[in-house]
């Protein structure tokens, strides 16, 4: 279990179990990670696992979150993805990618230790004949980054600010941004909310909104079993 972020000020312990699902609302692939994991990088594992399962993706729709670089190249003539790029946050460009990880909730950046951004600032190019793209840049609070565990190769000894930033622009997300821009994109975008209210379902009706026992494996296995009662239910109703 780690900490994750519903927002900026909202926490929560636990795990975080990422759906994939069809227009018919039945849910073909889960991945199951720790709170604090960020939810597009789920995406290409969510695609395998619906394609190995039968699953013909022509069109997958998701949340802001699933908007970043590489899941915009992943989807370039093998599906079709709806989900609408941050104006905020520009995932291609960033030096460590493995560290950092965006949360779209609350907006920030999210550090390997869990720790979130306090604040952010759009910092422009000063050097126009360089064309390079503005950066958005996130500080953090340096009293966490001080005793921090995982301080080595983060935090410098002495420093008096610990700072990470992204480009705010891509060619290929301004290539996305235009799509999104489309009746298309708008029309399919307005299904999102099958998936929350699948969540809600799993969660309110089925107890999955709290975990039986520790450890990822006990909730993977938790998962399945819900996610397998959850889908018989709806197979049945689809058929009668």
């Amino acid at each position: 279990m780690r900490v994750g972020h519903k927002t900026a000020d909202t926490e929560f312990f636990g795990f975080k179990t990422h759906l994939a699902m069809t227009e018919e609302r039945i849910i073909t692939a889960a991945v199951v990670t720790s709170g604090e994991k960020h939810d597009g990088k789920q995406l290409e594992a969510l695609v395998e696992k619906s394609r190995a399962a039968g699953v013909e993706v022509e069109t997958v729709i998701g949340d802001g979150a699933y908007s970043e670089k590489d899941n915009i190249e992943f989807a370039k003539g093998n599906f079709e993805l709806v989900s609408r790029l941050s104006s905020n946050v520009v995932h291609g460009c960033r030096s460590k990618e493995d560290e950092f990880e965006y949360n779209k909730d609350a907006g920030m950046f999210v550090c390997k230790a869990g720790h979130m951004a306090k604040s952010k600032t759009r910092r422009h190019n000063k050097q126009p004949e360089r064309k390079e793209n503005p950066r958005m840049v996130y500080s953090f609070d340096i009293e966490k980054c001080k005793r921090c565990p995982m301080r080595e190769g983060c935090y410098k000894e002495g420093c008096k600010s610990k700072t990470y930033s992204v480009s705010i622009t891509s060619d290929i997300q301004n290539e996305h941004k235009t799509f999104q821009e489309t009746e298309r994109f708008k029309e399919l975008a307005s299904n999102r909310y099958m998936i929350e209210a699948k969540n809600g379902e799993l969660k309110n009706r089925h107890g999955y909104g709290e975990a039986d026992s520790t450890g990822t494996q006990a909730m993977r296995i938790q998962g399945a079993v819900t996610i397998f009662f959850a889908n018989l239910k709806r197979i049945i109703k689809l058929r009668t």
